[in-house]
């Protein structure tokens, strides 16, 4: 795999989330005159997060739990296998196991918790939903594709951060703060692919040569002209 592909596939996400921030500023601005409306969208994003938040929540509280019940098994094992024979070591096990015991029942009340706190997410986010469809109902047609234009891009914006977390982990730093860096530079496209043996992004030629180096697994390499990362499929 070259050096390039999860950095493209980097920039590919990041111009997603960059249009669909630009459609969301697009679209603030033609309703930003409606005030109801406004908070009605603001607390529509915060019960939104809210809701992603407590799921995520829940999610690792229930991966705490069955963790936690397959050391428990792993230790019952141990006890009563019959391969562990000295008293001592059977004593300790033993105690292990009540430790083990008493952590799972303060996983479980963080997990039940948890399951509570996904149970009023999910209200309060019924309750704005609510709210808004109430005030689009007084709203003409327009508004109402922009605000379900807005929830699409808000929801695909979710997506598209859980994406770029999973993307980022294999990229080393310095390269990871180098693309970024000339993100900033060159209005948010830092890397470019070659087609036919071009610079997608200014034009100019991108010899064989340069196509080999942009295949490599260890180094980038750059357009001579624009000087973006060159990525070649």
């Amino acid at each position: 795999m070259s050096a390039s592909l999860g950095l493209y596939r980097l920039q590919q996400v990041d111009s997603q989330i960059d249009h669909a921030r630009s459609q969301l500023e697009n679209i603030r601005r033609t309703l930003e005159n409606d005030t109801e409306l406004q908070q009605a969208l603001k607390e529509l994003q915060a019960a939104q997060s809210g809701h992603h938040h407590a799921a995520n929540m829940l999610k690792n509280a229930e991966t705490d739990v069955e963790s936690q019940k397959i050391k428990i098994d792993q230790a019952d094992s141990s006890l009563y296998g019959g391969k562990v024979q000295n008293p001592k070591e059977l004593q300790d096990l033993q105690k292990d196991i009540v430790s083990l015991k008493k952590h799972l029942v303060t996983l479980e009340e963080r997990e039940l918790e948890a399951m509570v706190g996904v149970e009023n997410a999910e209200n309060n986010l019924q309750t704005a939903k609510t709210k808004l469809e109430l005030i689009q109902a007084r709203l003409g047609d327009e508004h109402k594709k922009l605000i379900a234009d807005q929830s699409v891009f808000l929801v695909k914006l979710e997506q598209l951060a859980d994406e770029r977390e999973a993307i980022l982990a294999p990229i080393e730093v310095d390269k990871l703060k180098y693309y970024e860096s000339l993100r900033k530079q060159k209005n948010g496209v830092a890397i470019t692919e070659v087609s036919d043996s071009s610079c997608a992004s200014c034009g100019a030629t991108i010899t064989i040569a340069m196509q080999q180096n942009a295949r490599s697994q260890k180094q980038l390499a750059y357009c001579p002209s624009c000087g973006r990362i060159l990525y070649v499929s």
